[in-house]
């Protein structure tokens, strides 16, 4: 409108001729619209521009709220943590999800290196007991139940008093080399509000159906491993002697969240891993004689899942390229799908490095799942686990796509009865065969 103003004045004060005022309105219209149009165009874009950043603004404002919103549902539907809900749960009870959605967090050069062991001796995963009682493989001096949670689709053994002991009903026969595996969520105690605080027992005993039994010398020797709430991992002798106090390079454990924990024995040497940071790794610490031979919670009130202790590992190499076939135990996935999860990098990273070395080789990778669920969706889900797995190998560890088949037998095959949770946890696995 400056613009305007500016040349009516002109055009009065001076007097033009119509022609001459034609040709300068002309050209000074020219130039104004030119003007006003870069501007304009400017401004336009600019102010494109913040609605565009509005908009993604908004665009994850909703996504965010919509996470938000829900899981404030299904939290308020739930009340609590913990649930009586009587329906069956499995690891591969529903449909499978799509290929797409799997993926792998874990980078390349990641340093978590722990390989669960491949004779499976102790599995629990709970599916095979009621929502409400307690687990028939346990023993207890105080009390707990199986519930379910709104974290995931699993079973927990919830262990309900803060002073209570609860350990394996049976002692385990473990060799040189073996290794302990389970998910717990740290749990504050509600009858006094206290931290969440555990620990966990690795130790032997004469007695195991003694639960008060062999907690110190000389009754019995052992490791235990002190997680706390407001204090940092520790590590004791049976006797009460630390191994190693608090380390406080490690991340204090949070209450009503899912860890897992990975413990590796070879021989005296012991390893422990939270999710994928190993927290110790303690050369001398457990002794030949005797043997450690139970396992126990006490000290809080954890829920604890998918407990798991295997021996010897797996030579891959050997395997794959001699005899002509894999099986392997080490590679996990979520609850009814086809999600690969981060623990499985050591598993993976082992047979991406056998093709790297072997760049002849083809390979057929073959998912199985047990018989929980219907056949069609186990089938279907057993065929986009072994995707997944494929997927990993060609993104992550640059395998080319072409040397590698997939397929899925969904629970056809098995090498167990289904009728435990050892030999359900037996057919659920993963095969390489090389073609």
């Amino acid at each position: 409108m400056k613009h305007l103003y500016l040349i009516i004045s002109l055009t009065i004060v001076f007097g033009f001729t119509q022609t001459t005022q034609a040709q300068f309105f002309e050209k000074l219209k020219k130039k104004t619209e030119q003007k006003i149009k870069s501007e304009g165009e400017k401004r336009v874009e600019k102010k494109m521009n913040k609605t565009v950043e509005k908009g993604y603004d908004e665009v994850e404002k909703t996504v965010e709220g919509d996470g938000t919103k829900k899981e404030e549902k299904k939290t308020d539907d739930s009340k609590q943590t913990t649930s009586t809900d009587t329906k069956q749960t499995n690891n591969d009870q529903t449909a499978p999800v799509k290929d797409s959605e799997s993926n792998f967090s874990v980078m390349v050069n990641s340093k978590y290196d722990f390989i669960p062991g491949e004779k499976i001796i102790f599995f629990d995963d709970f599916t095979s007991e009621n929502v409400g009682d307690f687990p028939i493989l346990w023993n207890t001096t105080g009390s707990g139940e199986v519930v379910t949670n709104n974290l995931d689709n699993n079973r927990w053994f919830y262990i309900t008093n803060g002073n209570g002991i609860s350990a394996l009903m049976e002692p385990l026969n473990l060799p040189d080399n073996y290794t302990i595996e389970f998910d717990v969520v740290p749990m504050k105690n509600l009858k006094n509000n206290s931290s969440a605080d555990f620990t966990f027992w690795l130790f032997s005993t004469t007695k195991p159906k003694d639960l008060k039994y062999g907690l110190a010398r000389p009754g019995g020797t052992g490791i235990k491993f002190s997680f706390g709430y407001n204090n940092y991992v520790t590590a004791y002798y049976a006797d009460g002697t630390p191994v190693i106090s608090g380390r406080e390079d490690v991340p204090k454990l949070k209450a009503d969240t899912k860890y897992r924990m990975s413990i590796w024995v070879q021989k005296s040497r012991i390893r422990l891993y939270v999710n994928e940071t190993k927290l110790f790794d303690l050369p001398k610490a457990v002794p030949q004689t005797p043997r450690f031979n139970m396992i126990r919670f006490d000290g809080g009130t954890p829920m604890i899942t998918n407990v798991r202790v295997a021996s010897g590992l797996p030579d891959m190499r050997s395997k794959l390229l001699t005899e002509g076939k894999l099986v392997s135990y080490g590679i996990y996935f979520d609850v009814n799908k086809s999600v690969v999860k981060p623990e499985s990098y050591p598993s993976i990273k082992e047979i991406g490095q056998i093709l790297r070395d072997n760049p002849d080789v083809r390979i057929k990778i073959i998912g199985h799942t047990d018989s929980d669920g219907d056949d069609k969706s186990n089938l279907e889900l057993s065929k986009n686990r072994s995707a997944a797995v494929k997927n990993v190998l060609v993104s992550e560890f640059q395998i080319d796509a072409s040397r590698i088949e997939t397929d899925g037998k969904g629970e056809t095959e098995k090498v167990a009865p289904n009728d435990s949770a050892v030999n359900k946890a037996l057919n659920r696995r993963v095969e390489f065969i090389k073609l």
